[in-house]
């Protein structure tokens, strides 16, 4: 299948995305891990920022891009040469990029008054997966078509796995 533009690349995003997916989850699913377990800035950023969320999710990040430069998927389902990539880069990039981009969202939320866990729709749907693409699209050079996209189906994803955890019990807010 020939690429058509103007059509976005829905398997290859959610493949290339997933890393900081799960990145942005890191901070959830590490919780009790004591280590690192200090604010980044609780003036900015309250309590809930930690070391901790960054070092796992930066390192999570980076082991998912690893695996999924060892997986065979047809080129035509991706959005970058996974046989070509630096899992050392790819990685860091996506797991920075998504936490740094719910710090940011958490310094916006603090100056407008909205306390820690508190739902910010769309903002807390979309900060990370904005911030992820920002920051690799040096990178992976994708085009405004499915970084919109990437947006949208995260943004859209991301509910859907807040429900997920707090039926799960990992967070206390449905959204």
């Amino acid at each position: 299948m020939a690429y058509q533009p103007f059509m976005p690349n829905i398997l290859g995003i959610i493949f290339l995305f997933l890393p900081a997916g799960i990145a942005n989850a890191s901070p959830v699913l590490f919780k009790r891990v004591q280590f690192l377990n200090y604010p980044v800035c609780e003036k900015f950023l309250g309590n809930h920022k930690t070391w901790r969320g960054l070092f796992f999710g930066i390192l999570m990040a980076t082991l998912v891009v690893f695996i999924q430069t060892k997986i065979q998927i047809p080129e035509k389902y991706t959005l970058v040469n996974y046989a070509e990539i630096n899992p050392l880069i790819l990685g860091p990039l996506l797991g920075a990029g998504a936490l740094i981009g719910d710090m940011l969202k958490s310094f916006f939320k603090r100056r407008i008054g909205i306390a820690p866990g508190k739902p910010w729709v769309p903002f807390d749907q979309t900060d990370w997966i904005i911030m992820s693409v920002l920051v690799t699209l040096p990178y992976t050079h994708l085009d405004l078509v499915n970084v919109l996209s990437a947006i949208v189906i995260f943004g859209l994803l991301h509910p859907a796995f807040n429900l997920l955890s707090y039926f799960l019990k990992l967070q206390k807010v449905k959204i």
